[in-house]
């Protein structure tokens, strides 16, 4: 008959050496992976006031930063060659499609952790004010209708927003 002995030494239930000198266990989040995805996905309400605004101005960075990533500055029609009347833009399928990948998950993202309402704001406002930035450093062409296409794309942003906010918050539990 042999009796099995189980040392304590570096199991969850003794306290190494360092733990005790320091009088505390190693974070258990560590070896946890699901720790993160909770605290990632956990609503802001209930995290410490810093990390809401952190994670609220992380957003908002992100939003701008994806505009200025996906579309060029200068946003007018251009000849497509010298001499030729037809113009052509230079904003592409691909950054528009970019662009609205990123707000929507933004959005949606601030809408399950945040309050729907703040959403709109966070992501939608940035890349309009940039939008009007752009607009108005260039030079006026002769048929100036960019304020209707800054209020258009400027509630289109804001309506995404809301629409990916509240169906993000669907999923909060």
């Amino acid at each position: 008959m042999t009796t099995s002995i189980t040392p304590t030494h570096g199991t969850t239930a003794a306290m190494t050496r360092n733990e005790r000198r320091n009088g505390r266990r190693q974070n258990a989040a560590a070896s946890n992976p699901g720790t993160l995805t909770k605290r990632l996905l956990a609503p802001l309400g209930e995290r410490p006031f810093a990390e809401r605004w952190t994670v609220r101005l992380a957003a908002a960075v992100a939003a701008g930063g994806a505009y200025l990533l996906f579309l060029p500055w200068d946003l007018r029609n251009r000849a497509a060659s010298p001499g030729v009347i037809d113009e052509t833009t230079p904003v592409t399928a691909t950054g528009v499609v970019g662009l609205s990948v990123v707000l929507l998950l933004l959005a949606a993202y601030l809408g399950r952790r945040d309050r729907t309402a703040l959403a709109v704001p966070l992501v939608a406002v940035p890349p309009t004010a940039l939008l009007l930035a752009s607009f108005a450093t260039h030079p006026v062409q002769d048929a100036a209708v960019w304020p209707v296409a800054w209020v258009f794309f400027g509630a289109l942003f804001a309506a995404g927003a809301f629409v990916a906010a509240r169906v993000g918050a669907g999923g909060r539990s």
